[in-house]
């Protein structure tokens, strides 16, 4: 069952469709991984429920962040197991002078303490993946994640975290907008919202990449060569 099934109707449906929107786009012979913003200030240290969660970090997803975790863990498996890139778009604490639009809308980020931008233990980064301090929600926007994807090689990117309609979506977007093949495994992804949670991702999905289960996406990983020990991707 998809997470929008029950949420967008029929009728809207219908219109997506007749404006040929849809369509699968498949996945190219060398995958890349992002993980974005899987710390412990969005799942908190411990599962729990969203309202318990969020006293510990305002910013937390509660325990659907967890139920996501578990999934990026298996993933994550496999691109380590295949030798394939994996990248960490984060956010880094926060400083006096990063008072911005975002901080002005949302004044809670600004008293995150600092165990709360540390990568979740679980799918923490290794020594040779690329780690990207980011300040807006696009991992792309001020920072060189175009130029590393480019280096290595990469023509589809595997996106992972949250939240699913904030930083998720606007990477998502801007993959598209740079010609990458985008796949969203929405068990991978957590947003506060499961209303907008669903809603992004069919929207996503009917524009800007394929959005499957992982079990799908597992079954797409299945047909593309492993990576050849000391080789850059080819």
């Amino acid at each position: 069952m998809r997470p929008w099934d029950g949420i967008i109707g029929e009728e809207e449906l219908r219109a997506y469709r007749a404006a040929g929107f849809g369509r699968p786009s498949g996945i190219g012979s060398r995958p890349g991984l992002l993980i974005i913003d899987v710390q412990y200030r969005t799942v908190g240290t411990e599962p729990r429920p969203f309202w318990e969660a969020i006293k510990e970090f305002p910013t937390s997803c509660g325990d659907v962040a967890w139920r996501a975790v578990r999934q990026i863990e298996r993933l994550l498996a496999v691109f380590r197991e295949r030798g394939w890139p994996v990248l960490y778009p984060y956010v880094a604490p926060k400083e006096r002078f990063d008072v911005g639009r975002l901080a002005e809308k949302v004044p809670s980020i600004m008293t995150i303490p600092e165990k709360g931008y540390r990568f979740v233990a679980e799918i923490a980064p290794r020594d040779g993946d690329v780690l990207l301090p980011k300040k807006h929600p696009s991992a792309f926007f001020g920072t060189p994640l175009a130029s590393y994807l480019i280096d290595l090689n990469i023509d589809t990117l595997f996106v992972t975290g949250c939240t699913t309609s904030g930083c998720v979506r606007a990477s998502v977007v801007d993959a598209f907008a740079y010609n990458f093949k985008v796949v969203v495994p929405f068990d991978c992804v957590y947003d506060r919202s499961r209303t907008s949670h669903a809603v992004n991702l069919f929207d996503m999905s009917e524009k800007y990449a394929d959005v499957v289960s992982l079990e799908e996406a597992l079954g797409l990983l299945d047909r593309v060569p492993a990576r050849r020990p000391g080789r850059a991707a080819e």
